[in-house]
Formats: structure tokens, sequence, C-alpha cells
């Protein structure tokens, strides 16, 4: 939900920059390549050693320029399968780095509590979560429906999953936190129930 308003900001806000880059000669694949290794770098080195506000504004950055990638897809190559392709893998790779991390958190600076057995588990599926989603859109596509609908986009559990931990590490208790990772892991697995749904719905099951 979130994620199609700050879409059309992002657009406009780095349409400057695409032009730039593509002046320059970087590519659409390189944006996607850089910007994903950024953000599994920076996850997996602050979040787990506790530097969470710090972490959360370089992936807020990061994330908000998402939209580079497409924006200078559509300056030069008009956008292309593979790039398509390549860009949503490699969200995977960033969602799975930063609720990993965030679990990663959870374990290792948390005290033994059901505070934290409750974080674990919450983060845990937040992680299937962030598989499952995108699993469950592709897997629509592959046999003829579009089911890009859902309670919890990836900006929006991205959001309230790094909000809720920021939160916490600017003083704010700790159950703050875990609420967010449950969210991100309820509103996950309704969204999949959502596009299963959907997609039951509009699939063409007739012969082949």
């Amino acid at each position: 939900m979130l994620g199609n308003h700050g879409r059309s900001i992002a657009k406009a806000t780095f349409t400057p920059l695409a032009r730039v880059l593509a002046r320059v000669g970087v590519t659409p694949n390189m944006v996607t390549v850089a910007g994903t290794a950024a953000t599994v770098a920076i996850a997996i080195v602050c979040i787990p050693q506790g530097w969470i506000w710090q972490g959360g504004i370089a992936l807020a950055v990061i994330m908000f320029g998402d939209s580079v990638d497409g924006t200078l897809a559509r300056m030069t190559t008009g956008g292309t399968r593979f790039g398509a392709f390549l860009d949503s893998t490699l969200d995977r790779l960033g969602d799975g780095a930063v609720f990993g991390s965030l679990t990663a958190y959870a374990v290792f600076q948390m005290d033994d509590s059901i505070v934290r057995t409750w974080a674990i588990i919450a983060g845990i599926c937040s992680i299937v979560g962030a598989a499952a989603v995108p699993y469950a859109r592709a897997r629509a596509e592959s046999v003829g429906v579009v089911a890009k609908l859902g309670i919890a986009e990836r900006t929006d559990r991205l959001i309230v999953g790094m909000g809720a931990a920021m939160l916490m590490s600017l003083g704010l208790p700790e159950w703050v936190f875990v609420l967010g990772l449950t969210w991100v892991a309820l509103a996950s697995f309704v969204t999949v129930c959502q596009r299963i749904w959907f997609t039951a719905r509009h699939i063409d099951e007739g012969p082949r």
C-alpha cells in the first residue's frame, strides 16, 4: 500500500540522478546490484551489533532510491525482462538480509525472556513471509493471473519492521519491536492467503 505512493515520489526525486547516470554509462542492472549489495552489507553489519537507528537511516536512503534503476531503465533500454527478473530476485536477498538481521539481533542482543522468544519466532516467520509473498505473485503470474494485491507490500513490511526496531533503539520498550515483527509476520500470511484466493477465483482451468 505504502509502496504505491512512495514510488511516484521517488520517481520525481531521482529522475535527475537517473539522467546523470545514463550520461556516464551506468546501466539499470548495475544500480540494482549495487543497491542490493549495500542493503545486505548494512543490514548484516549494523543490525545484529545493535546499531539499529544508524543502519535504519542508511537502509531508508538506499531503499527510497530503489526506483532509480526503474527510472534509469525507462530512460535507456525501456526496461528488459532480464532486468525485471534481476530486480525481483535481488530484492529477495535484501529482504532476507534485513529480517534475518533483525532476528539475529533478538538472538544475540536481547535478554532471555518471553519477549525475546516471541521476537525470534516472529522474526523467523517474517523471513518466511519475505519469500512467500512475492513467490505467490510470481507463481500466479506463471499461470496467467496477476495477483498484485494484499495488505502488506514489500515497502510496508520493511517500514514497519525496521521502524519498530528503530523506535526500540531510541528508547521505547522491546515489545514495540516485537509487535512490529509480529505485524510483518501476520500481514505476510494474510497477503499470501489473499493472493491464493484471488488466483483460485481467476485462474483459467480450461484445457491447454
